[in-house]
């Protein structure tokens, strides 16, 4: 069993060298797995539901109360349970089998949806339902999450889980473009209760999915068995591996100081290019297409190495300040392009990078931790940017987010060099500049 110190002593990876196979994939390729593909064409079907399910949520919610405030409540109650539980699925998701366990979670979930779509098609429904809806699938993304995540691994094999994670950022961004246009045109034509309705069947497709894998094409995993202490330590496990810790903390930074979209695109909007909704389904889009553009390359790349991570951090919040400084609307818009696309890189990134970098006795917990950092970060941010945007202006708001993205990953950077016993190399490859971390003994013989 690779539990206890003999988990806690795996040795971590260099931070100069690649996770993952160190040859460039295909685009596509790990959709060649059958486990694979079938998971993959389940979550097409249920994330696209999942984005209805939320633009609906929010609209019954405001028709119900008036109030803006109740709409943050209920995006609160989805959360919640992912913050002050989230460790703990982890610790569940390391003892139990991943695909039974994703039966009875995509199952749950399913049910919320159709009894919210009963309540409100039959014309019963009170805020308070959708509250406790909302609660209900943040208890179950609880353990739905990470388990998700690290069923990947379990589909497709440690060679292909860069190019896997990727092509389900690209699904969810898929999503992300087609949910809320079905969402309006159901809640304008038919209501709300039809788009919850809709959810809660979109569910069958990845549950037939989960059901028709053949489990001896999975890759098996040793299973964590029960014991005391394992939460404190998946804890020391993290604590003791740079690789890991520093990672988290960036993506901490970033979600929690440069994420916070919903805050400033809303406010240029409506604030400083006086355009309103229009421009702001916009801005949206356009950051959807570049996050698509991410997930997409990200699938190319057959490696999730340590500077890509810093770099598409840096280059995220010196983009943001960039934007903060735009003087048209069209080249804000335009700029949402990128920063989408290099946001997608740091979660893509960080996200295959973690799990490959962690024995896979402890990964439900590591990736709890991360999910529970990632998910957090942007209800914590957000107050934050609001006051900022409040007080100083929105342009300052998303300069300073941008501003400590960029900081955060260049203090993290400097450290993994440090701690990697590197120097930064300064050179030209082919006709072009490059900039990267070599080992000292590398430059000390090129010297």
């Amino acid at each position: 069993m690779s539990t206890g110190s003999g988990a806690a002593s795996a040795p971590a990876p260099s931070v100069t060298t690649p996770v993952g196979d160190t040859r460039k994939s295909s685009m596509f390729s790990s959709l060649k797995i059958r486990n694979y593909r079938l998971f993959f064409a389940g979550q097409v079907v249920s994330n696209t539901g999942t984005w209805m399910q939320r633009i609906a949520q929010d609209w019954l919610v405001l028709s119900l109360t008036g109030s803006a405030t109740a709409v943050g409540v209920t995006t609160a109650l989805q959360f919640l349970p992912m913050l002050l539980f989230g460790l703990y699925g982890g610790v569940l998701v390391d003892r139990l089998p991943k695909r039974p366990t994703l039966l009875v979670t995509q199952s749950a979930m399913a049910l919320t949806g159709l009894a919210l779509a009963f309540l409100t098609l039959t014309g019963h429904v009170e805020v308070w339902h959708v509250y406790l809806a909302a609660f209900a699938v943040g208890l179950a993304t609880v353990v739905d999450n990470p388990a998700r995540q690290t069923f990947v691994s379990e589909m497709v094999g440690p060679e292909q889980v860069q190019n896997a994670v990727s092509l389900n950022s690209a699904n969810f961004q898929s999503a992300r473009l087609v949910g809320p246009a079905v969402a309006g045109v159901l809640i304008t034509g038919v209501g709300t209760g039809w788009a919850f309705l809709l959810n809660g069947l979109s569910f069958v497709a990845p549950i037939a999915g989960l059901l028709l894998m053949r489990s001896r094409e999975l890759h098996a995993v040793e299973r964590s068995p029960r014991g005391k202490g394992q939460l404190r330590e998946g804890l020391h496990y993290v604590a003791g591996r740079p690789d890991l810790i520093w990672t988290i903390v960036l993506v901490g930074f970033v979600s929690t100081f440069g994420f916070n979209f919903p805050v400033y695109l809303s406010a240029f909007a409506d604030d400083v290019f006086h355009a309103g909704a229009g421009s702001y389904s916009l801005f949206n889009i356009m950051m959807a297409l570049g996050s698509l553009a991410g997930a997409l390359l990200a699938a190319r790349r057959g490696t999730a190495r340590m500077r890509v991570l810093v770099a598409g951090a840096v280059a995220f919040g010196a983009l943001e300040i960039v934007a903060s400084l735009a003087p048209e609307l069209w080249l804000f818009a335009l700029l949402m392009v990128p920063i989408g696309m290099f946001g997608m890189t740091v979660n893509v990134t960080a996200n295959s990078s973690v799990q490959l970098g962690t024995d896979p006795a402890m990964r439900g917990r590591v990736m709890s931790l991360y999910m529970m950092v990632f998910m957090g970060g942007a209800p914590l941010g957000a107050p934050i940017a609001g006051w900022i945007t409040d007080a100083y202006g929105v342009r300052a708001g998303l300069a300073a987010g941008g501003a400590v993205a960029a900081g955060a990953a260049i203090v993290i950077g400097l450290v993994l060099a440090r701690v990697g016993n590197l120097r930064l190399a300064v050179g030209w490859h082919r006709g072009h500049p490059q900039v990267r971390f070599v080992p000292r003994e590398e430059l000390a013989a090129v010297a």
